[in-house]
């Protein structure tokens, strides 16, 4: 007759408490719009509300920054996404950057 070999007891697996967030891994980089002496205003947020998707409001707040202050930072995103908005802003002749965030 076969042997039963005694049930093994599996230790308890407890969650990591000290683990960080993706946020706190991840150093994510901001997306910068520059003043140009090119663009009209109304352009610049036009581009803001059609990249972004922001209402109005918000892409006129960021166009007056980017024109009295110079510059804007738009959004914090992960890398492969602010890339892809640099590129957006790119594609419509504003000057955009990405900076990592400190």
């Amino acid at each position: 007759m076969a042997q039963v070999a005694p049930p093994l007891t599996v230790p308890e697996i407890v969650p990591d408490q000290q683990s960080d967030s993706k946020d706190a891994l991840e150093p994510g980089y901001l997306v910068v719009c520059w003043n140009d002496p090119v663009n009209f205003m109304d352009y610049v947020t036009h581009v803001f509300q059609t990249v972004f998707g922001w209402n109005r409001q918000q892409a006129e707040r960021h166009m007056r920054e980017v024109h009295e202050k110079g510059r804007s930072v738009l959004v914090r995103e992960s890398l492969e996404k602010a890339e892809f908005y640099v590129h957006q802003l790119q594609q419509f002749s504003l000057h955009a950057s990405l900076e990592r965030n400190a």
